[in-house]
């Protein structure tokens, strides 16, 4: 218990001691250059352009598609030790970033309120604007996903592939647009992909999960989540700007065009996800009661007597 004698939780270290600058010198590191000296600069900055996203993507659908029709008559491979490190390190980088950006949000919360987190221009600070980059990143890395669904010859949804390319798309736009209300979408797909990977590096193993279940329901509420803020930001900025005669909280951080397809793409994810569900869960709910009533059924059925 000594050790947490020296914890001291505050705003500005809501774990109990400053996080950050532990990651900066493991930046600094790895990069060679203080995490300070960063700054994202469309165009300039590794992945910023519009043609280096369109070619990944054109790539990432080649590479899939390619690679499912050069599979149909090839044996799966297992892949098991390389899809548990790859599910158990997207797990760990994930928490990482989840307890960074909440590190550096909350203080922001707590004194300056909710409106002035999702909303104001001083919200999108230096360290902040590096940890949305790192972010979007590794939505490169997470396209890894579909290639080993692909040499594992698993079901290719297009849930899946629309989700993992636009999803980098998504972040791509919102760093262009300079979005103040980024954290609250990042935090929470943060939130889901600690547990969404942590529960495929499990399974990989052999283990049993119960809540997978759970896991969709989780990530349909944070799209719900996530739709409310946005459309609260989208909404109060477009009427503060062009209809100040309806009832608005001023403006909002952030570009027309990135709020605008950020709204777009997350409500299609929503109406995906719950889709989803809905075949999942409750179409395979009907397939089994449907079954037990058949059961049922054969055992009341009258015995006739042979003759």
């Amino acid at each position: 218990m000594e050790h947490l004698k020296n914890l001291h939780f505050t705003p500005e270290t809501p774990f109990g001691l400053p996080l950050y600058p532990y990651f900066e010198k493991a930046f600094e590191v790895v990069t060679g250059t203080p995490a300070s000296q960063f700054e994202y600069v469309p165009s300039v900055t590794p992945l910023s352009t519009v043609n280096e996203v369109t070619m990944t993507c054109i790539t990432y659908f080649i590479v899939i598609f390619g690679g499912r029709f050069l599979m149909k008559n090839v044996t799966p491979f297992k892949l098991q030790a390389p899809f548990m490190i790859h599910n158990f390190l997207l797990t760990v980088v994930s928490g990482i970033l989840l307890v960074l950006m909440v590190e550096q949000i909350f203080p922001i919360l707590y004194r300056q309120g909710l409106l002035a987190a999702i909303c104001a221009d001083s919200t999108w600070t230096q360290p902040l604007e590096l940890l949305y980059y790192l972010n979007y990143l590794v939505k490169y890395w997470e396209l890894i996903d579909t290639i080993f669904l692909v040499l594992k010859k698993k079901n290719l949804e297009f849930l899946h592939y629309y989700h993992h390319s636009l999803t980098m798309v998504l972040c791509f736009t919102q760093l262009n647009g300079r979005t103040s209300v980024s954290w609250v979408p990042i935090t929470l797909n943060l939130l889901v992909h600690v547990l969404m990977y942590y529960y495929y590096f499990r399974t990989a193993a052999g283990a049993k999960i119960w809540w997978k279940k759970y896991l969709t329901t989780l990530q349909i509420t944070q799209f719900i989540i996530d739709l409310v803020v946005i459309y609260f930001c989208t909404y109060t900025y477009f009427a503060f700007t062009y209809w100040p005669h309806y009832p608005n909280m001023g403006s909002c951080a952030g570009t027309e065009t990135s709020a605008l397809f950020g709204c777009a793409l997350l409500s299609s994810y929503l109406v995906l996800f719950i889709n989803f569900y809905r075949i999942t869960y409750q179409a395979k709910k009907a397939a089994a009661r449907k079954m037990n009533q058949q059961k049922e059924t054969q055992k009341i059925k009258p015995k006739t007597k042979k003759i």
